[in-house]
């Protein structure tokens, strides 16, 4: 499974280089292959506009991206029944990091989180 952390981070670092595309990659990408777990919030006209923010729930983690110009503003939460225990901001190649370790250890104890990091890292 470190294989799999290391391809999955080294995917998500390489596609952050442009602001932009990395987003809307990594929003595009996450609504595929988890629709349960992600929340994604769009701009424009009724929420039909580009993404704006993306909250993906892993187990008791909530990992958050925000959109904000040519920056993304990220942050990782600890829940516990529906209460925020822990909220911390992280750097954009720490958050990478964190979902994607976070998604290979999910994936090592479901089927379906399994098959959707097969699909993050197919493209």
């Amino acid at each position: 499974m470190a294989g799999d952390f290391d391809l999955l981070a080294s995917a998500l670092h390489a596609d952050a280089r442009d602001v932009d595309v990395f987003f809307d990659v990594l929003v595009g990408k996450l609504g595929q292959v988890l629709p349960e777990q992600v929340e994604i919030e769009r701009g424009g006209f009724l929420g039909r506009g580009d993404a704006k923010a993306v909250s993906v729930a892993l187990g008791d983690r909530v990992y958050e991206a925000e959109r904000d110009r040519k920056r993304v503003a990220c942050r990782r939460r600890t829940v516990v029944r529906g209460i925020a225990l822990k909220s911390e901001e992280l750097d954009l190649d720490a958050w990478i990091d964190a979902l994607s370790a976070d998604l290979v250890d999910e994936a090592a104890r479901s089927e379906r989180a399994r098959i959707a990091l097969e699909g993050l890292l197919s493209g």
